[in-house]
């Protein structure tokens, strides 16, 4: 399974509760992107989640 580079975020699992309150199993997926990450002065191509890739360009 993919997970972000920077923060290790991956897929988690919880329950889909229905009007009966049944539960069954569903995944809960991050919002993971491929980007081109400047490190050591190379460009390197990463996957990061959206709230990673938000916090780096608030630093800049």
């Amino acid at each position: 399974m993919a997970k972000c580079s920077n923060c290790n975020k991956e897929v988690t699992f919880g329950h889909a509760v229905s009007h009966s309150k049944r539960a069954t199993n569903r995944p809960f997926h991050p919002n993971l992107q491929h980007v081109t990450v400047m490190e050591k002065g190379r460009p390197t191509k990463v996957i990061w989640c959206a709230k990673c890739i938000k916090s780096l360009a608030k630093v800049r």
